[in-house]
């Protein structure tokens, strides 16, 4: 009998010092269609960040040109540069579940799950989520939306002036 009961206080110790939560996030990325003479998909990052003091929390996506000969695409991901001063430029590339090919104009929907990558240590509580984009002979852009990681709410939206349109992001 002593011994369940301590297994039993220390499952409950456990589950009171790890996140209680496996909700997912979902993003919705609009790339703009630019009329542009040369036009090139857009380099993306995804990422949580601390808005206390603008840390990143984690990485959940960066879409670039990972099949570029000779590792090209990796030398231009310091272009999102603030993305790359808080996170990336600690990564190697390609980074398994994290790295994606450039994404074409139009929504671009993506699910992260709660109980894998970054997300599974991520204590409930206010975040951003940043998404910020760069493109060769275009602009750069970074778009903030603010959302409530540890109960499901109704989406968040910010827009983007150039390089993004809409950024949606709902816990679910």
């Amino acid at each position: 009998m002593k011994r369940s009961l301590s297994l039993l206080t220390f499952s409950a110790l456990g589950a009171a010092t790890t996140p209680a939560l496996a909700a997912d996030l979902n993003v919705t990325v609009e790339v703009p269609r630019l009329t542009v003479a040369e036009y090139h998909k857009p380099y993306v990052a995804i990422w949580i960040e601390n808005p206390a003091d603008a840390t990143a929390a984690g990485t959940l996506a960066v879409w670039y040109d990972a099949d570029s000969k000779e590792d090209k695409g990796v030398k231009w991901l310091k272009d999102m540069r603030q993305w790359w001063r808080k996170a990336g430029r600690t990564m190697s590339f390609p980074a398994d579940g994290i790295s994606g090919a450039t994404r074409a104009p139009g929504p671009q929907k993506v699910v992260f799950a709660g109980a894998k990558g970054p997300l599974k240590d991520l204590k409930p509580g206010q975040y951003n989520l940043v998404v910020e984009a760069a493109r060769e002979v275009g602009g750069h852009e970074a778009v903030r939306v603010p959302f409530t990681w540890g109960k499901p709410g109704k989406p968040a939206t910010a827009k983007g002036t150039a390089e993004l349109g809409a950024v949606t992001v709902a816990v679910k």
